[in-house]
């Protein structure tokens, strides 16, 4: 029977010298051998390796750091002592200029004893940190995203100004800029509507397109009446008495011409928005509330009006609605001579466009004239009128100027058709 192995003192224990590998010692017979016993046993001779005398208040963490991983795996070196002051002194040196250990370990283990190792959480505070420590008071800085293109965000186009009606937002249907486009034509300005299928199911194609190929040609041929009859003519009140637009020529315009004006894009431009260095602001009331709009004159449209003052009987008719144009005009007009304002409802609504049929003001068609930015506006009387451009802020505008010794001029001529049927 084999003796039994004496069991190593506490001196033997505390402090080992034994340079013998586990691959050298003999193991004894696991059956000989109690488990604990072994199990010391090979903890003494897996500390005591290349002759280094290992306190035994290291040996459990060194035991544990073991059982856990592989022999490759060490704790860092500890850093110089200039390491330490360069940290201290300069904590906003950044990674690569602070210096590290010159072998860094590739994975630190954080509080071994109280954490649970779990590799599928890489980023959990008591896990793995295979990041490289960094300066004291340094953090990584957030990933830079890709900056919008300047395509997308600095360059804007803007739509053209006769295109379209003005923004409702600036004008709020007001205007005559929001309910016919500057420039326009005379074509009928279509408004999207949503019909049920369910209402017309019992129609066919063919039914619709010869209703609306009907319908256009009796639009066609009341527009041709009326251009070539030159308007609907004076109209008659219930009682059958014809009721002019304006009433009766005032004394001191007598042998005068009559000058009907358009007031938006012709003589200011006006907006709901705010505008730079606005001539003034008027406000106006929609329903209960109190609005402004900015309006900007057009450059040389004071020295315009009273000129034609004192050669015209001069008439303010727009399109707009009375509660803004009124208060516009008084803001405007600063030299009286406007003599008669027409509005919205003294317009004559031809295929959705506000038509200002002069044949219903009363004045002799051969003396009267019209200046307006829209042709859809004077389309029953083409030879009266004389187009302006469209104005909305342009400073070194001169058209306004440039008329002015023109229409001094027809007030001579017999028959301002002749001539302005010549000039076109």
């Amino acid at each position: 029977m084999a003796a039994t192995p004496q069991k190593p003192t506490f001196r033997q224990r505390l402090f080992s010298t034994t340079s013998a590998t586990p691959s050298a010692s003999p193991e004894p017979a696991s059956s000989q051998v109690p488990a604990a016993d072994r199990e010391q046993a090979s903890l003494n001779t897996s500390l005591t390796a290349n002759n280094r005398r290992v306190p035994f208040y290291r040996r459990k963490a060194t035991a544990s750091a073991g059982a856990l991983s592989s022999s490759s795996l060490k704790s860092p070196s500890r850093p110089s002592f200039l390491s330490r002051v360069v940290t201290k002194v300069v904590p906003c040196v950044s990674a690569q200029d602070s210096p590290l250990p010159a072998d860094p370990p590739p994975f630190v283990l954080k509080d071994i004893s109280t954490s649970r190792l779990d590799i599928s959480q890489p980023n959990t505070t008591h896990e793995l940190d295979i990041s490289p420590p960094l300066a004291a008071g340094f953090t990584l800085p957030p990933p830079i995203s890709n900056p919008p293109s300047p395509t997308d965000s600095d360059i804007v186009v803007p739509p053209p100004v006769s295109a379209s009606l003005l923004p409702e937002d600036e004008t709020d249907g007001m205007t005559s800029g929001a309910v016919q486009p500057p420039g326009s034509s005379g074509t009928e300005i279509v408004h999207t509507h949503t019909h049920d299928s369910s209402d017309e199911s019992d129609r066919t194609s063919f039914t619709d397109d010869e209703d609306a190929l009907r319908l256009f040609q009796d639009e066609q041929e009341e527009e041709q009446r009326l251009i070539k009859a030159g308007g609907s003519g004076i109209p008659i009140g219930p009682d059958g008495v014809p009721k002019p637009l304006l009433p009766p020529i005032a004394p001191e315009h007598v042998g005068r011409k009559c000058l009907v004006l358009d007031l938006d894009e012709t003589l200011v431009h006006s907006s709901f928005k705010a505008v730079q260095q606005a001539d003034f602001i008027v406000p106006v009331e929609i329903e209960y509330h109190w609005h402004h709009f900015h309006v900007l004159k057009r450059p040389g449209v004071d020295e315009f009006l009273r000129q034609m003052g004192e050669i015209y009987e001069v008439v303010i008719f727009t399109a707009s609605l009375s509660k803004y144009a009124d208060p516009v005009l008084d803001k405007l007009d600063t030299h009286r001579v406007v003599a008669h304002r027409l509005f919205r409802e003294s317009c004559y609504n031809h295929k959705g466009n506000y038509v200002k049929d002069l044949s219903q003001l009363g004045r002799p068609i051969a003396d009267t004239i019209i200046l307006d930015n829209s042709p859809a506006s004077y389309i029953f009387h083409p030879n009266n009128a004389v187009p302006v451009s469209s104005w909305f802020n342009d400073p070194h505008d001169a058209e306004l100027t440039d008329l002015i010794p023109f229409l001094a001029d027809l007030t001579s001529v017999p028959d301002v058709r002749g001539i302005l049927d010549c000039a076109r």
